[in-house]
């Protein structure tokens, strides 16, 4: 079985980040304030379904693109 990620999320599902899978990705994500332990909420979904806006730790929303999003694992 899989790990859940971001990308799996639904609109206004809630999860708390664990891990990334991608080193260099997970550089520009914690960058951006996207810390284990900190929960993420799925709020927005672009027409197409690409690119998605999650809000981070009740502070701000993130603009990420799908590929983005699947390198993020929740708990």
């Amino acid at each position: 079985m899989s790990a859940r990620t971001v990308s799996h999320l639904r609109k206004g599902e809630k999860g708390v980040i664990k891990s990334f899978t991608d080193r260099a990705m997970s550089l520009k994500l914690l960058e951006m304030g996207c810390l284990p332990g900190c929960e993420v909420r799925l709020d927005a979904i672009a027409p197409f379904g690409d690119p998605i806006c999650i809000n981070v730790g009740g502070s701000y929303c993130l603009s990420l693109r799908l590929n983005e999003a699947a390198v993020i694992e929740l708990e």
